[in-house]
């Protein structure tokens, strides 16, 4: 345990400043700029012995990414997950809640090494031989949904002294500025990739921006489709349904976002999924192959999820998919100032027509004599079609191998774990806190 009293270096925070600005300018991610600063500050003679961030993410998935920095152990990261739920004791009792509850920026309480601690999470801090905690909240700016919370902690045998808080106040200041930058950068990076898929999304960020901007690729490519969607928008009203939607897409669409694949767009009640490969036989065998395990998959998902809904006395979900290979073309189209990033081509009418004759002839997936011929394995064959646009008929296959009888990676629901963390918690009470009156908009959870 350390017995230094205060001895702070100026200059070497005035470093530690300098460096966090240039970490800024270089687009350097959250985590190397968490740890880069905990490990400096703690090198220019703070006696830090724990510090805890917490960055609230404007994101569709997650409310929340944590750090907890350890001197012995570096850092450790987590991910909060919207979530819904009763808040606990624990929560209810902690630093963070009485910060938010209070409208304070700040909390700081020496730690005691015996007695009753003032809140629970102090129990842990004690384990570690803290002598002294200081949490803070630091929004990103009025009205902003976005905000870093956290705590310093010591293990010095005489806690912080002033110039130490001193310092560690005015380094938050410039730690919430590098933050705000690698957040936002991170937003953007968020955005792309959940609304318009991994590489389509770095594509956009590496400034494919303009209209025309794109290219051609080969690919293997998977039209899925759910079947008497209207029937069930109009049966079951516009939240049900939108639920069964997602439900169907989850079950059914996941596969096809690994192992080389990507979801592409999501089509109304369908999606669009590509396996990009090379213009060579192996490559395409590959791509293909890969294509068809992730429709394996994807059918014994739905297996599950129409047991869950017979269980439930829903009807079971249908749906068609379709399998091609061919030269998509990717690219920015639509108006000047409004854009969209799709594939278009003949490969891509195809495969959506292949996908419709589903319905003629009754089975859940169909392939193109291309697919299968680059795929391999077993098929049969259902007829021949004059597709729209291509002047000899087309071979229209069925794979023989029927799905297996279980998922085979497991359980396809993305569920939150029962009950809620403190984080989480924190993060809900924020938005409660929100509707009532206007509080920080900082989040965190409860360290």
């Amino acid at each position: 345990m350390s017995t230094i009293e205060s001895s702070v270096s100026s200059i070497l925070l005035d470093r530690v400043a300098e460096w966090l600005t240039n970490s800024s300018l270089a687009g350097d991610d959250l985590e190397n700029i968490v740890r880069g600063f905990c490990e400096r500050i703690a090198a220019a003679g703070l006696p830090i012995a724990r510090v805890h961030l917490t960055f609230s993410m404007l994101h569709p998935l997650y409310d929340a990414l944590g750090f907890t920095w350890r001197r012995a152990s570096g850092v450790t990261i987590e991910g909060y997950r919207h979530s819904v739920g009763a808040k606990p004791d624990r929560f209810l009792q902690s630093p963070y809640y009485y910060l938010l509850d209070n409208n304070l920026q700040h909390i700081r309480r020496r730690i005691s090494l015996d007695g009753l601690a003032e809140f629970p999470i102090f129990e842990d801090l004690r384990a570690e031989k803290i002598t002294d905690y200081l949490a803070f909240v630091q929004p990103f700016g009025d009205g902003s949904v976005q905000g870093m919370m956290g705590s310093w902690s010591t293990d010095n045998h005489f806690g912080f002294s002033d110039d130490m808080i001193d310092a560690l106040l005015r380094m938050q200041n410039h730690l919430a500025v590098a933050a705000k930058m690698a957040v936002l950068g991170k937003l953007a990076n968020n955005m792309l990739t959940t609304y318009l898929g991994g590489d389509a999304g770095k594509r956009v960020l590496n400034g494919q921006i303009r209209r025309g901007d794109g290219e051609t690729i080969r690919a293997a490519l998977v039209m899925g489709d759910m079947r008497q969607s209207t029937m069930y928008a109009e049966k079951e009203g516009r939240q049900a349904y939108i639920d069964t939607l997602n439900e169907f897409f989850d079950a059914i669409a996941a596969p096809f976002n690994r192992n080389g694949g990507e979801i592409l767009s999501f089509l109304g009640d369908g999606f669009l999924a590509v396996y990009p490969c090379g213009r060579h036989k192996d490559p395409s065998k590959i791509a293909s192959q890969a294509a068809l395990s992730a429709v394996h998959q994807a059918q014994a998902r739905v297996v599950e999820l129409n047991n869950e809904r017979a269980e439930k006395g829903l009807g079971a979900i249908n749906y068609g998919i379709g399998l091609h290979i061919g030269n998509v073309m990717l690219g920015n189209v639509g108006l000047k100032d409004r854009l969209t990033f799709s594939a278009f081509g003949s490969a891509v009418n195809e495969v959506q027509r292949l996908q419709a004759l589903t319905k003629k002839y009754n089975r859940e997936v169909v392939a193109s004599q291309a697919f299968a011929g680059y795929c391999g394995g077993e098929w049969t064959t259902l007829g021949e079609e004059k597709l729209r646009g291509i002047r000899q008929k087309v071979t229209i296959l069925q794979p023989r191998a029927s799905a297996p009888a279980r998922a085979i990676d497991g359980n396809f629901r993305e569920v939150a774990p029962n009950g809620l963390s403190e984080a989480e918690q924190v993060i809900l009470l924020h938005r409660d806190a929100k509707k009532q009156a206007k509080r920080t908009t900082a989040e965190g959870f409860v360290q």
